[in-house]
Parts: structure tokens; sequence; C-alpha cells
């Protein structure tokens, strides 16, 4: 997959989520990078029109899970149905088993039914009666979560956070995008219509090839005190897990990748740390003013 294919899926995105870019080169980014994604905003804003969207473009198999209070782990992952004839079990799979995951409102459903996902996102397998069984690949989560402060929702506990490898706000559109939404053709339309770019087995390729962006041993030094000084001062609470920071590196080489680039500089760690940081942080005082005084803290090398 060349620099030309993954514009082109940016483009063919951008067609349907006006004027977003950046949040959309950093869902792919996401992707590329082999980790889950969730997106925190108000209800309307696209956020289940992106999810098809990116299934269409990349040829992938899609389930969307409405996250609802009544929600059970089975009802994600499946369930052993005794068959009479038979007398013996057979595992009906949930919706789990597909490639592009929609957890839709994920934080209004019960901590137990979220803690479905962990496993699933962090291993690419669901355990079940004793039994590990393999999710499809490429396999991809993307969560939308409303705002905390609207009533039915459960927050979601750090441990799960931290297996989001990014969290993107979609936020409203620009005036002029919003008249082009208004007098454009209805979006559920133009996502049915969209072609595949590329198919799952270059996804694949490409994902593998994210491994090969060259990281300097200078910008190892710089991530390694980028995530050493989220961690210092105890009235900060928890900084960067380790996870983190490798998710933080492998999404630098992924945006690398996307900007045609065979080696990772600064700036692209630069450009995805406010994606992978904030919601990790979120307890201090403020997302985006503490990843402004990091990088004004943390020279380059």
């Amino acid at each position: 997959m060349s620099t030309n294919s993954i514009a082109r899926v940016l483009e063919q995105l951008g067609q349907v989520i006006l004027g977003k870019e950046r949040q959309l080169r950093l869902c792919l980014t996401c992707l590329l990078a082999r980790g889950s994604l969730l997106i925190e905003d108000i209800p309307g804003v696209g956020k289940t029109t992106l999810a098809h969207a990116l299934a269409k473009t990349l040829g992938l198999s899609f389930q969307r899970i409405q996250f609802t209070s009544d929600l059970l782990p089975s009802d994600v992952l499946g369930v052993s149905v005794y068959d009479r004839e038979s007398g013996k079990f057979h595992f009906q799979q949930g919706p789990i088993f597909a490639q592009l995951v929609l957890a839709d409102e994920i934080n209004r459903a019960s901590p137990k039914a979220q803690s479905a996902l962990l496993e699933a996102m962090e291993e690419h397998q669901v355990t079940l009666d004793g039994r590990s069984m393999a999710l499809p690949e490429p396999f991809f989560v993307i969560a939308t979560q409303n705002p905390q402060d609207q009533i039915g929702t459960f927050p979601l506990p750090e441990s799960q956070l931290d297996r989001f490898l990014m969290r993107v706000h979609l936020g409203y559109p620009a005036v002029e995008s919003e008249r082009e939404l208004l007098l454009g053709v209805d979006r559920r339309q133009l996502v049915a219509g969209l072609a595949t770019v590329i198919d799952a087995a270059r996804l694949e390729s490409l994902q593998h090839a994210v491994l090969g962006v060259h990281v300097a041993a200078p910008l190892l030094d710089y991530v390694q005190a980028l995530v050493a000084h989220t961690r210092s001062g105890a009235a900060d609470g928890h900084g960067l897990s380790p996870r983190a920071a490798i998710g933080l590196l492998r999404a630098a080489r992924a945006w690398a990748l996307i900007d045609g680039r065979d080696s990772v500089t600064p700036e692209h760690v630069q450009a995805v740390l406010p994606a992978i940081l904030e919601h990790r942080v979120k307890q201090r005082d403020g997302g985006p003013a503490a990843v402004a005084r990091l990088l004004e803290t943390v020279p380059i090398p």
C-alpha cells in the first residue's frame, strides 16, 4: 500500500466526515498501529458514521454493538447453546467476531459488560468455557463514549481506558462543512455507496510495515523523557504506563508512514501525543494544557 493509497483512503473518508482531516488521520494512525480507538463526543456528530465509513473504505467486516444498561457479556462475546439432537453444546459467536467492531455508547453499559472487551482489545482473542478463540485479523475496536455528565453513563475504569491507544473528539462541524451537510447527500446513503480502497490483506501488510519504520536512539531518548515526565510528581497521579509508551512509539511510526517517511521525527511523536495522553491523565488539571506544558518542558533532542 503506497502513500497514494493512504491519501485515497483519507480523501474518501473526508467526503463523509467533513472538515475533520486531523481526526481522520489520527483514526487511521490508530488502526495502522493495531490499537483501539475511543471517540468521545456528544451524540449526533458522526461517530457511528465514521466507523461505518472506515469499514467500507478498508474492506473490513463490521459489527455494531449498542451498549445499554442491561447488556450482558454474552451479548458481546457469544454463548454456548445446547443442541438436544446431538447432545452437545455449540458455540454461537457474538458480534465481537468481526474485523471492525463498533462499541456504541460504551459508557452506557455496566462495568461488567464493558469488561467483556478487555481481552479482545488486548489479545485479539476471547476465552469462553475454558477455550480461547482467535478473532479475525485485522481486528479493530472503535468505542464511542458520551460525555460523563450525561444521564445514564458509567465511567470507564482506568484499566480499560489504558487499553485504548487513542482518544479523539470530532466536535461540531465548521460553518462551511455544516452547510454542506445540510445541502448534501444523506450520510447513510453516502456510506452505503463507498468503494473499498484497500482490502484486509493489504491493510495487514501495512500494519507490519509500521514496525519497520526506523527509530533513532535520540528519538527513543525523547520518548522516554516524555513518558518519565508524566510519571514525576506524586500530585500528578499516575503517568503513562509501559503499554502507553509502546503505543506512543508505534503510533508515531504509523504517523510517519502516513507521511511517507521511513523514520520517526520528534514532530511525529508530538502529533500523536495528545490523543494518547489526555484520556490517561484526565484527572489532572486539563488535558490539552498538560500536553502543552509537557512539550514545553521536555527538550527536543
